[in-house]
């Protein structure tokens, strides 16, 4: 019997390890998972940065429906950070962001009566991958 006490000793030491790895890992992609979030939300806000500061030189969207843009596919290229329609590399870290002109509209929430008249509504979308936990995060900003 003492061989199978052992034994029966040997079987939890393995199943605490187990344990204790599974519990490393998941502890691991949690942090994953908030560095990547804190990153695409720092490039929503440049990208929203971008649009409050700039006149950026746009086109509305409307022959594709105003889809939002392919985040499978992100290139970033060397346009001008005053244009639409394409990815932008955020500052100091592994984040995008793109911003899409949607038009205007007189019906937004952030005006307080009709008065205040009508305002340019843009998309920011922003992706941001850390290790294998992807975020991607999505604004419209009235102007």
């Amino acid at each position: 019997t003492l061989s199978s006490s052992s034994a029966a000793s040997d079987v939890y030491k393995r199943q605490a390890m187990q344990g204790a790895g599974m519990q490393e890992k998941m502890a691991g992609n949690t942090r994953l998972k908030n560095q990547s979030f804190q990153l695409a939300e720092a490039a929503l806000r440049e990208g929203e940065g971008v649009v409050a500061n700039g006149n950026l030189s746009c086109s509305a969207c409307g022959n594709n429906g105003c889809t939002g843009p392919d985040t499978a596919n992100i290139t970033t290229g060397g346009e001008s950070s005053a244009t639409c329609d394409a990815w932008f590399s955020a500052s100091g870290n592994n984040a995008s962001y793109y911003i899409q002109l949607l038009g205007t509209s007189s019906r937004v929430a952030n005006r307080v009566n009709a008065n205040e008249g009508s305002a340019t509504l843009y998309r920011i979308t922003a992706v941001s991958d850390v290790g294998n936990a992807r975020t991607v995060l999505e604004s419209v900003y009235a102007k």
